[in-house]
């Protein structure tokens, strides 16, 4: 085994390890629409903060694939926790887009957590040696707990026009709403961020497009370094674990509660002889594999696609937001099989199945993990038109 594997098989063996305790403390992120502080630290502990950052820095620099697989685990651990997780490690390979400057000020520790408010809200004026931002940005995931937060914002020239942006900004000097009153993912404390007339300097500050395109400037981690990834790709990918992580805890909830239940009002004693849970179990696994098999095909693609300095095609990017849309569909299909025969006593809030089932569709109405957005994006390009978006 090489050092990485080791890293690598370290890392998941220690999430693994703390599934159980993370489930446990679901109720907890709930009452306090925040995940508890003690998933912060096992999360910490088991290294998951370094995965995305570069291996200059003190980082792990774990592969797409084998953060998705860390990321998966921890989604059936505790789904809020999980949505959080994927926000602060997809939004800390995004740092690694900046300039060399930008990254040693974010990566001096080797461990971050970044948080993220990607609809382009508030403004960017130039003023001597950078930057002031202002504005608003609604639904920032794990805001509460980030390091950093990156956000996108329009930046203001004289005589020229809007130009879409991400700033970087420390968390310190933002302020955040407790206004996160949801019925899923109540523990993603995913409040509205506040800016108000600070400071950003100029080489914290990155094009969207470039961002998009992997084309900034004045880093040293630009080509053939297998990091290099399609950032839409990589976001949609990342995210799609957190869906099958919560669908795969969903079936082992589920199957843990069969033993020793009837079905109320007939005369099964025992659920698992029934023929209609036997086949709805059978959907619901079916239909995970189906999803972990869509998103093994894409992985491939995209570090194939690193590993050789280059971006996804326009096609090939296409693809991959309509497979991932399809694999959130297949999972949401999953859990929603299980829930019509899990009984009313599963909707106690002692039963972890209802929360995981909940936080699923929920995240499944997140504006860029719609499935049919991502269907219709795909689909338009199979048809031999234009993606009609540049979100790919």
């Amino acid at each position: 085994m090489t050092t990485y594997e080791s890293e690598v098989a370290s890392v998941l063996d220690a999430v693994k390890d703390i599934v159980p305790r993370l489930r446990e403390n679901g109720p907890e992120g709930e009452d306090r629409r925040w995940i508890p502080d003690e998933n912060i630290d096992l999360l910490e502990k088991a290294g998951v903060f370094r995965i995305a950052v570069p291996r200059r820095f003190g980082g792990l620099d774990f592969s797409l694939e084998d953060q998705v697989k860390v990321l998966t685990e921890i989604a059936r651990g505790d789904g809020s926790t999980g949505w959080v997780a994927v926000a602060w490690v997809s939004s800390a390979w995004m740092a690694s887009l900046y300039p060399d400057r930008t990254q040693e000020e974010v990566f001096s520790g080797g461990s971050v957590k970044i948080s993220g408010g990607f609809t382009a809200n508030g403004t960017l004026v130039p003023t001597e040696g950078g930057y002031l931002l202002n504005g608003t940005w609604r639904f920032n995931t794990g805001c509460r707990g980030a390091d950093w937060d990156l956000l996108a914002t329009h930046l203001e020239r004289p005589g020229a026009e809007p130009e879409e942006v991400f700033a970087l900004v420390p968390m310190s000097e933002l302020t955040y709403a407790d206004d996160w009153h949801v019925s899923a993912a109540a523990g993603t404390g995913s409040s509205t961020t506040t800016a108000k007339d600070v400071f950003v300097p100029a080489h914290r500050v990155a094009s969207s497009e470039e961002a998009v395109l992997g084309t900034t400037g004045d880093r040293s981690n630009t080509g053939a370094t297998g990091r290099n990834y399609g950032l839409i790709s990589y976001v949609m990918a990342e995210s799609v674990a957190a869906y099958i992580g919560m669908a795969k805890a969903a079936l082992e909830l589920f199957i843990e509660r069969l033993p020793g239940r009837g079905i109320a009002y007939t005369n099964w004693t025992d659920q698992s002889q029934h023929p209609l849970t036997q086949i709805q179990v059978s959907i619901a696994a079916n239909k995970i594999a189906a999803a972990e098999a869509l998103s093994a095909g894409y992985l491939k693609l995209l570090q194939e696609r690193a590993d050789a300095g280059e971006q996804p095609t326009w096609d090939e990017k296409a693809t991959v937001r309509g497979q991932c849309g399809f694999a959130i569909q297949l999972v949401k299909e999953a859990v929603e099989a299980l829930h019509t025969v899990s009984g009313a006593s599963a909707l106690s809030r002692s039963a972890h199945f209802q929360r995981f089932y909940r936080d699923l569709l929920g995240l499944s109405l997140h504006g860029m993990m719609a499935p049919n957005a991502n269907f219709e994006v795909h689909g338009r390009v199979l048809l031999g038109l234009d993606p009609d978006t540049y979100l790919l």
